[in-house]
C-alpha cells in the first residue's frame, strides 16, 4: 500500500462513508485539530522518561483520540459498531476522571493561575491542553452547524481530557522538580 494515493490532489478528501469533501470542511479541520492534539501528546510522551505511569496514560490518550478522530470521520456514525477500537463512551470519561483524581490528589492545591511552562514534558504538555480546548471549540461549532454530527460522547470525553492534560502538566512539573510560577 503506498502512502500517497493522489485522490486529495484536487483539494478533497473521503469521508469513512465514502463522501468527499473539500479538506477545508469543518469536519475535516475538526479531526485535523485531534490530530493535532495526538501529535503534541507524542511529543510530550518522548519527554517523559522514566514516568511509566504518565507515559502509560498518554499512550492510552493517543488510542482514545484516533477513535474521536474516527467518529469524527464518519457522518453516517457507523465505524463503531464495525471497528470496536473506535468505540468511545462512558466508560472512558470514567477513566479520565479517575485519572484526574489521582493525580490532584498528589499536587499541591492551586491558589492562583498559573503560567503554562514548566519542565519539556510539563509544558508540551500545557501545549497539548490548548490545542485540545482548540479541538472542542471546532467540536462545539460542528455541533452547531449540524446537530448530529458530533455524539455527545465525544464532546464530553475531549473537554474532560483538557482538564486531565492541566493536571498531567502539573504532575509533570511537579515529579520534574520543576516549581510552578504563578500569575
Amino acid at each position: 500500500m503506498k502512502i500517497y494515493t493522489k485522490t486529495g490532489d484536487g483539494g478533497e478528501t473521503a469521508l469513512f462513508d465514502g463522501t468527499r469533501v473539500g479538506k477545508a470542511d469543518a469536519r475535516v479541520a475538526t479531526y485535523g485539530d485531534v490530530d493535532e492534539l495526538n501529535a503534541w501528546l507524542g511529543l510530550a510522551r518522548s519527554m517523559l522518561a522514566g514516568e511509566d505511569e504518565l507515559i502509560e496514560m498518554v499512550i492510552q490518550l493517543q488510542r482514545d483520540l484516533f477513535a474521536v478522530g474516527a467518529r469524527l470521520a464518519d457522518p453516517s456514525h457507523r465505524i463503531a459498531a464495525r471497528v470496536d477500537k473506535a468505540t468511545l463512551g462512558d466508560a472512558d470519561v470514567e477513566r479520565l476522571e479517575r485519572w484526574i483524581d489521582m493525580l490532584d490528589a498528589l499536587l499541591p492545591p492551586l491558589r492562583r493561575f498559573i503560567l503554562a511552562g514548566g519542565s519539556q514534558a510539563g509544558a508540551a504538555l500545557h501545549v497539548a491542553r490548548t490545542i485540545c480546548r482548540r479541538a472542542e471549540r471546532s467540536i462545539v461549532a460542528l455541533r452547531a452547524a449540524d446537530e448530529g454530527a458530533v455524539e455527545p460522547s465525544v464532546l464530553v470525553y475531549v473537554n474532560r481530557l483538557s482538564d486531565l492534560l492541566f493536571v498531567m502538566a502539573r504532575a509533570a512539573n511537579l515529579r520534574a522538580d520543576t516549581p510552578e510560577i504563578e500569575w
